[in-house]
């Protein structure tokens, strides 16, 4: 598959999972927050299968994850569900993403 191709399924996908996890959830201004959720998760998604490191792709995309949800875990003080989601939907998008492109 062609990776920009790719990387746009991957951003909007995961992004509106992001989304869709955080509907039931309250805060001061939900829709700044869904908004967030969406453009961080997006760019995870996005950018995983554009990325080229000499690791394993599920590494490759939880580091990306990682990397891009750190900020956000910081400034909320959410670790755990911010990063756990990062990591994992990183990992799992890096996996298909190496497999896609083979």
């Amino acid at each position: 598959m062609n990776p920009a191709v790719l990387s746009l399924i991957c951003g909007v996908g995961f992004g509106t999972l992001a989304v869709v996890l955080m509907l039931p959830m309250t805060f001061p201004d939900k829709r700044t927050a869904l908004i967030a959720a969406f453009a961080s998760r997006f760019a995870i998604g996005s950018l995983i299968p554009l990325v080229v490191l000499p690791v394993p792709g599920f590494a490759k995309g939880a580091l990306v994850g990682l990397l891009i949800s750190l900020p956000d875990a910081i400034v909320t003080k959410a670790y755990v569900p911010i990063l756990a989601v990062g990591v994992a939907g990183g990992a799992i998008i890096g996996f298909l993403a190496t497999h896609a492109a083979n």
